[in-house]
């Protein structure tokens, strides 16, 4: 049985009428044990990270291509921010309603997560099909990728800044 935050979430995609496919699998901890999902739902799967300036003023959940480096100057300088790290693993609770492991866009959904700010990789930008953990990392959902930007993203408020992580001047 899914915990009530994962059904919260299917409830909501459903109450939005936006379709997505699931797939149940071991506990994903890397990429690589993404790499069979994602060719199994035919999507691609972000790598979604939690990130915080030190002083903790503002947060960030930055989706990347999974094949991309991420370097966290690279967004720093582009969005105008001092230098990012990941943010707590408390934090992560408290707005997102996940742990480390199973970071997702879809705890956006969440009235606590208004204040953090979504960056996307342009790389992501028209692909068909993308795919998240929906704040379990023992399952992931796919929905394509307009449902994503023009469906899901405006339903919970966030608008996306968009970045370029293989680039290091502002994007």
């Amino acid at each position: 049985m899914d915990n009530p935050i994962v059904q919260e979430i299917y409830t909501r995609l459903d109450q939005l009428g936006i379709p997505y496919r699931v797939a149940r699998h071991p506990l994903a901890h890397t990429m690589e044990d993404l790499t069979q999902v994602g060719l199994q739902l035919g999507a691609v799967i972000p790598k979604n990270l939690f990130l915080t300036p030190r002083n903790q003023s503002a947060f960030y959940l930055c989706l990347v291509a999974p094949q991309q480096e991420f370097r966290t100057a690279r967004i720093s300088k582009q969005i105008g921010s001092s230098r990012l790290s990941f943010a707590t693993a408390q934090h992560l609770e408290s707005l997102l309603h996940t742990h480390p492991g199973a970071v997702s866009p879809m705890g956006l959904l969440f009235p606590q997560a208004a204040g953090v700010s979504l960056l996307v990789d342009q790389a992501l930008k028209d692909l068909p099909w993308l795919g998240f953990h929906p704040n379990d990392n023992a399952q992931t959902l796919a929905m394509s990728g307009p449902d994503f930007f023009l469906r899901f993203l405006p339903a919970t408020g966030h608008s996306v800044t968009w970045v370029r992580p293989d680039q290091d001047l502002p994007g």
